[in-house]
Order: structure tokens, then sequence, then C-alpha cells
């Protein structure tokens, strides 16, 4: 993409315009956010609203260059090592800096600390990233997931997993065996004694998954017209996450028109809706959702003129907004999805 292309895009997650160097605070702001995010690159010298090029004193890039680099090393922390490039346009004079995605995450202000100084990118937008999010950089950091951590609070052989046995020989035809727990990393050993991980624990239907994940449910609801403000009917799942996507799917189907077409000789029924995308759409939104947020579920909601549906967590940093229709996947939850494939 050339650098005209590129200034008719609208800001986003990985993109923003500044007309002249942002104060030394808003400045090492986006550059934590991009390092926290998918990295992204600022263009200084070009007006946002309305969008033109307005070029900088071609006798101060290099003072300017000078500046960015001493303000991101003096307030970044861990150390953050973006590109800086000089861009000539219409004959006005750019500079371009390219921050890539952090491989030690949080990024975070020096002068503020890790808790109040962490910034995440949303949009087009910096915002301060709450505990759970720092929690999620610094899993990121470590290569695991939240799904994958282990919970010392029960011994394996002492969690009700019946249900979840039953369901897994079922699709499998397989028993789930002390090794297929180890083999999917369900269960971790801890000085001699194996205790599940979260994603067990997810799975099961033990008072300890009511305890610690009381927030992971479906809530669904059928509105009235195309408002929230009556609703027909609504239904909250709160099994395990193995039997929430097709009680989800269920409660969507008895809400949802059906119709017939006569084509020559046969009768074809159809839905209003392809009944396949909506599978997909909530099993994806239960397989992917992150699990760490508490107080947060997975909301269906359906209405005269469209299904809605919505998963908790922000997009993984290694998806592109720009880019959806080319299929992009990613797990977040990297024991919980080989499960449910």
């Amino acid at each position: 993409m050339n650098i005209k292309e590129i200034l008719n895009q609208p800001e986003g997650r990985r993109l923003e315009f500044k007309a002249e160097l942002p104060e030394h605070s808003d400045l090492a702001k986006t550059v934590v956010a991009f390092a926290n995010d998918a990295g992204g690159d600022l263009y200084i010298g070009v007006a946002d609203d309305p969008r033109e090029v307005i070029g900088l004193d071609e006798d101060k890039l290099v003072a300017i260059e000078e500046k960015i680099s001493n303000i991101i090393f003096d307030r970044c922390y861990p150390a953050i090592l973006p590109e800086i490039k000089f861009i000539s346009e219409e004959n006005k004079h750019l500079i371009q800096v390219t921050v890539f995605r952090g491989s030690t995450p949080p990024y975070y202000l020096k002068e503020k600390g890790k808790l109040q100084g962490t910034f995440i990118r949303v949009g087009s937008t910096n915002r301060l990233a709450d505990e759970a999010i720092i929690s999620e950089l610094e899993r990121r950091r470590r290569n695991i997931s939240f799904d994958s951590e282990v919970i010392p609070d029960k011994p394996v052989n002492d969690l009700n997993i019946d249900g979840f046995k039953a369901i897994f020989k079922e699709k499998t035809g397989e028993e789930l065996s002390d090794q297929a727990l180890r083999k999917l990393d369900l269960v971790k050993d801890m000085q001699g004694v194996e205790y599940p991980t979260n994603a067990l624990i997810l799975f099961s239907d033990d008072p300890l998954r009511n305890s610690l994940f009381h927030y992971v449910k479906v809530e669904c609801a059928r509105f009235k017209g195309v408002s929230i403000d009556d609703f027909i009917d609504q239904k909250s799942i709160t099994t395990n996450i193995a039997t929430q996507a097709e009680e989800a799917y269920n409660f969507v189907l008895r809400h949802i028109n059906k119709g017939a077409t006569v084509e020559g000789v046969y009768t074809v029924s159809r839905w209003e809706y392809p009944v396949k995308a909506i599978r997909e759409a909530i099993r994806n939104a239960v397989v992917h959702r992150d699990y760490s947020l508490t107080g947060k579920d997975v909301k269906i909601a359906i209405y005269d003129d469209m299904v809605e549906i919505t998963s908790p967590g922000l997009l993984p940093p290694s998806i592109d907004y720009a880019a959806m229709e080319s299929r992009q996947s990613d797990a977040r939850n990297k024991v919980i999805a080989p499960i449910f494939k």
C-alpha cells in the first residue's frame, strides 16, 4: 500500500495521524498501546479532520526524529525500538513512526508504573488497561493461555467431570482416560498430585466451576421489535461450556422464522437466516471468548430484523481488522479450542 492509499485510510487499531508532534505523554501512550497490541504506524504531519497533508519543517526533521526517540526511550518500559522514516508527499515532509508488536508485554509508562501506565489500543483510541488485561498481556509474554493455567483448589480425582466424559465419548467414540486428560492439557502435575486446568473446570459440572466461573454463561433473549425495550423470551444458559453452544443454538432456532417455497414439484423449506452461520458464530463465541474477564458473559439478542451475538474479549493481536475477508484464524484458548475441534 503506497502513502496515498494509507492517507485515505481511517484511523484505527494500527494507524494514527497527527498534524504535529504530540505531547510527550500522548506520544508515549500511543507507542505503548501499539506495542501491547498488534503494532501500528503513526504519521506526523497529517491533519485528521479534515484529512490533509500539512507537512513538517524540513530543517526540523532530524531534531523531531531525535525528540521522538528520546521520548520513547525515556518514558516507555520495557524498551521499545520503533522504526522512524522521513517521507515526502506533495512536496511536503512527513515522519512515519512504525511500532512493532512487542514480544515482552505489558509495556507501560515508566512514570505511571504497570497498573496505571499500561495502555491498549481500542479502535482508534488508547485505553488504560485494567488488571485482567494486564494479566492477559503477561500470559502472552510467557506464551501461555488462561485456560491452560492450573487451579490447585481441588485434585482432579475429586472433580465432577462425569457429564463431560459422556459427551467426549459420544462425540469421539473414545474414553476420556487419565492419559487423555494429560495429553489434552486438561490436567497438570504439581508435586506429585494432578490438578485441573481452567479448561477442565469449565468443562466440568463441579461446584468449583460455579464458584470460580459463575459469570461464564450465555444470556439469550428474544426482543419484541428492533429495540431492547420489551422482550418476549429469555434464557440464561449456565451449563458447562461443552453444551452451552448447542443450547444457545436451539434457543435461536425457536425464535427465528422458517418458511417454505415451491420449486417445481418440491416444497423447499428455508430459515430466514443461514443457520449454519449462526451455529458457527455461537460456537466461536463460546470457544474463543476471553474467560479471564470476570463479570462478562456471551450475549445473544434476537430482534425482528437481526440476530446479534456478543463475545467478551478483544480481538487477538494476530488478527487484522483490515483483512477480515482473508479468513484469519487464531485460537485465544489453546486448550479449549482443540477439544471442540
